[in-house]
């Protein structure tokens, strides 16, 4: 068998183990290994790089290096600007669909276009011979004709210069090349794809398990940030009253720096242009969301090169209500490959956020409810249910860090004097002037509830007995100030149980309460006085 023969095997040998990796599920850089295991092998090239294209950065990186230690030192990782292609796939080098570049016909330092390795010089006597300074690169080209990646070869066994059936050969290489490379990319972001819709499917699920309004908006940022790999998601609500969109939940911000902006409605309008929506979502160019709607408060910082790259744009998908006005958006940041989300993958987000907008309707709705059941129809406040709740919780909370807790229990003197008097409407409007006062003097850690009837309590944590009765003092003057006739006259007694020294637990804390009010009722001090027993009266 002639030698000629023996490389035509070889070559249909080649062909057929790159035809095998486009058939199968392998990943890039297997497929990179495998061509470049090909080349060398098989085809008998001592250097092989391929060159991969990086569409996040428009720059090609010498991703997969076979050759002496010091060609894959010099080359592996080196990366080539996009115009690299410009420069080593000229016209004037091109040779049956591959490109050769002869020693001496390009001033490789005035194109400055990277790393370059150069062998050793030897003697070489045939014409036809390689020379050290030769250089030869096959594109690998998509079905759309964009090249993917550039192979580059040097040092042949042979020591001559690629004919042009080796040629041929290198090109029907390149091209196969491709097609796994294309088969590959396409595998990856199927996979991905799937397993995005998968997370995103179990995820909506749950999301009607959320019991409130915040564990369903945490719940959809964490989804989003996990299935689709956004690095940065936030949620922002509108303030029907305001017009103001504001983050509700989000995540991937540092630990005491969460988002904190306001926007109004109608410069988020403005960007709600078909222009760019795409796939159910917006994505908005750095510049054009400037020159709409003015800097961005949530201002992506990511820049990528190129026209694929993500750089510094503005993706959201508005939030909807049943009559199709937006209610909140989703936004989403920092892509962790760092490219313009495909059709598909703002699709899923796109039919998430539909999902989500459901679950937030849903427990909006469950919230209100729960508003209704836990508060007090006449004066607002929180009524009894709640007050048993909010009571154990501060004071497993108080035992828990040693915090002093006080309760505090109290009514208003012969109210049933005022209903006779001036019939119930009256007193009505007087348990509504004490819950707004209570309600408006006391701090966002205290709370005020009315649990029955004209007995309202106070649950004040970390204070003490007398800083309770000096609170309750100073509501108490407050009431006399702003009370409208006739209830400036009214008196309020009431009395206090601190945690630990008058119980441990909730209901010896209620025990201890209601039997320092019973006291206080009995013992009448004068106006101002305060009873040991913990009263302190109205008048």
């Amino acid at each position: 068998m002639s030698t000629e023969d023996l490389n035509a095997i070889r070559r249909l040998q080649a062909l057929m183990e790159v035809t095998r990796v486009v058939g199968g599920d392998e990943s890039i850089q297997s497929v990179l290994d495998a061509i470049a295991r090909v080349l060398t092998e098989t085809v008998g090239f001592a250097g092989v790089v391929i060159n991969v294209y990086r569409p996040q950065w428009d720059d090609y990186e010498a991703a997969t290096v076979v050759g002496p230690g010091k060609m894959v030192e010099d080359l592996l990782g080196a990366t080539y600007a996009a115009s690299w292609i410009q420069v080593v796939l000229d016209d004037r080098f091109d040779r049956r669909g591959a490109y050769f570049i002869p020693e001496g016909s390009l001033d490789w330092e005035a194109a400055d276009i990277g790393a370059r390795y150069m062998p050793e010089r030897s003697e070489v006597a045939d014409d036809g011979a390689w020379r050290p300074g030769d250089e030869l690169f096959v594109p690998c080209r998509d079905s759309d004709g964009e090249i993917l990646a550039i192979i580059s070869l040097g040092e042949p066994v042979s020591g001559m210069r690629a004919t042009d059936h080796e040629l041929d050969f290198l090109v029907a290489v390149g091209r196969h090349a491709a097609l796994a490379l294309e088969q590959a990319h396409h595998t990856h972001e199927a996979s991905r794809h799937r397993a995005a819709l998968e997370q995103l499917l179990a995820l909506s699920t749950k999301l009607a398990e959320k019991v409130s309004i915040e564990s369903v908006l945490q719940a959809v940022c964490d989804g989003v940030q996990q299935a689709l790999g956004f690095g940065k998601v936030a949620i922002e609500l509108m303030d029907p009253d305001t017009g103001m969109l504001s983050p509700r939940a989000s995540v991937g911000w540092p630990a005491n720096h969460e988002p904190r902006w306001q926007i109004p409605g109608r410069d988020a309008d403005r960007l709600l242009d078909a222009e760019f929506e795409l796939g159910g979502c917006y994505l908005v160019p750095f510049e054009a969301a400037v020159a709409r709607a003015g800097r961005p408060a949530f201002g992506s910082q990511m820049r990528g090169r190129g026209p694929r790259a993500w750089d510094r744009h503005s993706l959201f998908v508005p939030l909807r209500d049943a009559t199709g006005a937006v209610v909140g958006r989703i936004w989403a940041d920092e892509p962790e490959d760092r490219l313009l989300p495909s059709r598909a993958r703002l699709e899923a987000l796109a039919l998430f956020a539909g999902q989500a907008t459901m679950a937030i309707v849903s427990a909006n709705q469950l919230e209100q409810l729960r508003m209704l059941a836990d508060q007090d129809p006449l004066t607002g406040l929180p009524n009894r249910r709640a007050f048993m709740r909010e009571l154990e919780h501060e004071v497993e909370r108080a035992r828990r860090y040693g915090h002093s807790l006080t309760l505090a229990i109290g009514d208003v003197d012969h109210f049933k004097q005022i209903n006779d008097t001036y019939g119930h409407p009256a007193g009505d409007r007087a348990l509504c002037a004490v819950a707004d006062t209570l309600g408006a003097g006391l701090r966002a850690t205290d709370g005020a509830f009315r649990i029955g009837g004209d007995e309202f309590a106070l649950l004040l944590p970390e204070t003490t007995h007398d800083e309770a009765a000096e609170v309750v003092r100073r509501l108490y003057e407050g009431f006399r100030e702003t009370a409208p006739p006739p209830f400036t006259a009214l008196e309020v007694s009431a009395g206090f149980a601190t945690l630990p020294a008058d119980g441990g637990d909730a209901e010896t804390l209620i025990r201890s309460a209601d039997a320092a009010l019973y006291e206080a009722k009995r013992r009448r001090p004068a106006a101002g006085d305060v009873l040991a027993a913990g009263a302190v009266p109205a008048s």
